[in-house]
């Protein structure tokens, strides 16, 4: 099975909590580390961890500030777990970097479901699979999109994208001239039922990828916004 040997880090001040998390994956054969705070948590990623989940209001370093340091380290996918559940909240932690977002209480069927769906989108990403473009080299503008390797660079300078916004890219690179609408982006990318209120983790997912393409992200040379109709990239 693909999750007998994933390791998966979990990082939250409770004790409890981490053990009902703990209890729960290990129950799905997921190898489990814990972190007791934010700071723990960016000391323990390395390479042998598979996906991160974490807490926001943590002690010494809040989940914020853990997930941007933890995005320099690793393009592991990263989960909020947490208490906090407005939409100020969550457009942060997509800021930050994350890649998914659960909020306290949770369903024990959706944490495994939300994990399972990461990992399996992560892998694919890493190049085991690959459908999101239809040739293998998009090359334009200086900018290159290898869909054998899953790798972009600038000119000819490899930038690190997270597995979705890597996967934002591919589909419109692909289709340049397109436009996508929020929905179109979210059922493609995302792989999942979409609801008004994805539109705003469409909007900061662009966002940050604008920040890594574009010289000047507020009048962007690839990714343009077509108001009211969605998002494409030009020939």
């Amino acid at each position: 099975m693909m999750n007998a040997a994933k390791t998966i880090l979990i990082a939250d001040d409770n004790h409890e909590i981490r053990e009902i998390v703990r209890v729960l994956l290990e129950s799905e054969q997921y190898h489990v580390i814990e972190a007791i705070d934010g700071e723990d948590a960016v000391n323990k990623v390395d390479d042998t961890i598979d996906l991160i989940i974490l807490d926001i209001m943590m002690p010494r370093k809040s989940g914020f500030k853990a997930c941007v340091e933890i995005r320099e380290l690793t393009s592991a996918p990263i989960l909020f777990l947490t208490a906090k559940t407005q939409d100020s909240d969550k457009t942060l932690a997509f800021s930050a970097g994350s890649d998914d977002y659960l909020s306290k209480p949770f369903s024990y069927t959706e944490l495994v479901s939300r994990v399972k769906a990461l990992l399996r989108r992560y892998y694919v990403y890493k190049g085991k699979e690959d459908t999101s473009a239809p040739s293998d080299v998009i090359t334009f503008n200086g900018l290159s999109v290898n869909t054998t390797v899953n790798e972009v660079r600038m000119n000819e300078k490899e930038l690190t994208l997270t597995e979705i916004e890597y996967k934002l890219l591919a589909l419109m690179a692909g289709n340049r001239n397109k436009i996508f609408s929020a929905q179109n982006l979210y059922e493609s990318v995302w792989g999942e039922p979409y609801f008004y209120s994805c539109n705003n983790t469409v909007m900061v997912h662009i966002r940050n990828l604008r920040m890594k393409l574009e010289k000047d992200p507020q009048n962007p040379k690839f990714i343009k916004t077509v108001w009211g109709k969605g998002y494409r990239i030009e020939s």
